[in-house]
């Protein structure tokens, strides 16, 4: 292979890995996972939706702190605290009911594209009058290619960075793919709700037109018979 040839190359080969970050820095922006924490009473309930494409892997991390009222701060650990987990699909059936420990990850895959509802309490058998605890709970949620760990698969398949790389790219334009299915189907169902409401609105108008053709027609008739009772006719 002549020199030109393998300048030729390597300049290509740097200009991909150019592209390819340039594109996963970007993909990484607009999908990124979801991190958060929130305050929750230890009987409280709480639940959060997440609008999921079909045939899409979530992992949901989570970690408990109870509140000390001696020291006044969270503690870092809470042995003997559970998570109940449960998540529904679009339809409200029951995907995953699972007990969990106060440090926890679950896992599920969506089959109906949709609005996931994702609910978490612990499992203190306190009545509300008498549980006053607080907790502090960290979430994160990680949604379609977010899922896959890179650096295992890497050392698993023996990937070079650029073929690790790509392989990301690969799994972020499925899950674009997977977006743009779901949005398709939000687009369909409003255009099938925005047309049948139409069509409801249509039969309405008419109804309330003949009903007022029929309220005037029989006022006609009771005022005519009414002079003509009266001898006015």
């Amino acid at each position: 292979m002549s020199r030109r040839a393998v300048t030729f190359l390597c300049r290509a080969e740097m200009m991909l890995r150019v592209f390819v970050s340039l594109v996963i820095l970007i993909f990484s922006c607009i999908y990124p996972a979801v991190g958060l924490y929130f305050h929750i009473g230890e009987t409280e309930k709480k639940c959060f939706i997440e609008e999921i494409p079909d045939e899409t892997m979530v992992i949901g991390k989570y970690r408990t702190q109870l509140w000390d009222k001696q020291t006044n701060a969270y503690l870092p650990s809470t042995p003997g605290l559970g998570m109940h987990v449960e998540i529904k699909d679009p339809d409200t059936k029951l995907i995953l009911s699972r007990q969990y420990g106060s440090d926890g990850r679950f896992t599920f895959t969506s089959h109906t594209p949709g609005e996931h509802q994702i609910c978490l309490h612990s499992n203190s058998t306190k009545m509300a009058l008498f549980a006053g605890g607080k907790l502090r709970v960290h979430l994160d949620i990680q949604v379609g290619e977010h899922t896959n760990n890179y650096p295992e698969i890497a050392a698993k398949d023996k990937l070079t960075e650029l073929q690790l790389r790509v392989r990301q790219l690969l799994d972020q334009v499925e899950q674009i793919q997977k977006e743009q299915n779901y949005q398709r189907y939000r687009e369909e169902r409003f255009r099938m709700t925005s047309e049948s409401t139409n069509q409801r609105v249509l039969w309405w108008s008419i109804a309330q037109t003949l009903i007022l053709i029929v309220t005037g027609i029989w006022q006609m008739k009771h005022l005519k018979s009414f002079f003509e009772a009266k001898k006015l006719v």
